[in-house]
């Protein structure tokens, strides 16, 4: 089974215990911080896949590292462990906060820009999207690129909204091409 649809599945039930339990906000939370621990510590990933630690060692010391974690994260975890997987743990945080952005009716978009954009630029490039995908809000995390000459680039999901310079000037480009032939 393949990484994405194994997180999927473990994202979608810690996502339905959140919901249940009224806690999904700070489940989420927790999973980012815990997120973030595996993928800048290699030798934690290391240690919990390691063939000759035994089970009980990796989870006691999953307990004593992540004390301060909501149990269900933990258990999930713990389970992680026991099931050989615990290298998902990135792709389930990833695939939880989908799941309730989803909900939420929220999506997060990628802008490329030449320059930082300002928090109005943000906010006003934030509402026109809401309304153009019909969801209640958008997340935009700027990025810079100065190769797109000008304009903006916007990126959510599959789907790309380019208004840049250098897009404009490679659809003129195909254009003439296309014209030649």
């Amino acid at each position: 089974m393949s990484e994405a649809v194994v997180a999927k599945r473990y994202a979608d039930a810690l996502f339905q215990l959140g919901v249940e339990q009224a806690n999904l906000d700070q489940l989420s939370e927790e999973l980012k911080q815990v997120r973030t621990v595996f993928l800048t510590t290699n030798q934690l990933t290391d240690f919990l896949e390691h063939p000759r630690i035994s089970n009980e060692k990796k989870k006691q010391f999953l307990d004593e590292v992540f004390q301060d974690v909501h149990i269900h994260v933990k258990n999930l975890l713990k389970l992680l462990v026991e099931r050989h997987r615990i290298n998902v743990i990135p792709a389930i945080a990833d695939q939880l906060v989908l799941r309730m952005n989803e909900a939420k009716g929220v999506a997060e978009a990628t802008v490329y820009s030449v320059r930082e954009l300002s928090n109005e630029e943000q906010k006003q490039l934030e509402l026109t999207l809401a309304k153009r995908f019909n969801k209640h809000a958008i997340q935009l995390e700027n990025k810079l690129d100065p190769s797109i000459i000008g304009g903006i680039r916007v990126q959510m999901g599959n789907t790309i909204v380019d208004g840049s310079i250098k897009g404009k000037l490679n659809r003129i480009e195909r254009e003439i091409v296309t014209a030649n032939n």
